[in-house]
């Protein structure tokens, strides 16, 4: 199967290509490292030429909605219509356990994220979408962005954390099986309190910052009700557990 990873350079996509390959198949790796820029639409003709599979990993580097919502509708749609061009007969996107309901309550980079989803539901074109909870290798940068005088201060939110390299194979087997016109949710193994997964790391690192939960903070600017980046009944677990990962 000839595929298209967008975002290939990522921390997702770099990953992805890397298993595609192992499997067997021919991946077109996709980047404006490449010279493919999905949101110009600049080396998207070239770089979908006989893929019968695009997935889309790529992000956007703002999280404000307006900015975030620019990028993503005009990268989604130009993927969207130079795929149809190439004859791509499944798009496959990777998006955020809890996108809809922090959409809802909280707008943000979650409300630009349904907004990206909602634009692959209603473009007839044949989809998966996959929404993974936070990765592991996101948490530093979840303690970093809470940091204020030395200090972590967190939401008391559960959090479910996955692996990078298990989100990656996630999105895989979901890029090579048939498009499932919908969401399948994938999750790690182990639930926390989003203070509790922080300090766990920081104190690996020998980070000396305390970390402390506040019910009134917030989430890269989002005010979080407990259960809200928890998946749902169907989640798929991965296997990695975060305690051998930090091994």
């Amino acid at each position: 199967m000839k595929i298209a990873v967008i975002g290939a350079t990522g921390l997702i996509g770099a990953r992805l290509v890397e298993q595609l390959r192992a499997s067997g198949n021919e991946v077109m790796a996709a980047s404006r490292a490449t010279g493919v820029n999905s949101y110009t639409g600049d080396g998207l003709e070239r770089a979908l030429d006989g893929v019968q599979t695009v997935i889309d990993v790529s992000n956007s580097g703002y999280l404000d909605e307006r900015a975030a919502n620019e990028f993503f509708y005009g990268s989604t749609l130009n993927l969207l219509t130079f795929g149809a061009a190439a004859g791509v007969t499944h798009h496959v996107a990777l998006s955020v356990v809890g996108t809809e309901r922090l959409a809802q309550s909280e707008g943000g980079y979650f409300a630009a994220k349904a907004a990206q989803e909602k634009l692959i539901r209603e473009s007839g074109r044949q989809y998966s979408i996959v929404h993974s909870t936070q990765f592991f290798e996101f948490i530093r940068s979840i303690a970093d962005a809470a940091t204020a005088n030395n200090i972590v201060t967190l939401s008391k939110a559960l959090i479910q954390p996955i692996a990078a390299d298990d989100v990656a194979a996630a999105v895989a087997k979901t890029a090579v099986g048939n498009p499932v016109n919908g969401i399948v949710e994938f999750a790690g193994p182990d639930r926390f309190r989003l203070e509790d997964v922080v300090r766990e790391q920081l104190s690996v690192r020998n980070d000396p910052r305390e970390v402390v939960a506040d019910p009134l903070a917030t989430y890269f600017g989002t005010r979080l009700d407990e259960r809200e980046l928890l998946p749902g009944d169907g989640v798929t677990i991965a296997a990695t557990r975060f305690a051998d990962w930090l091994r």
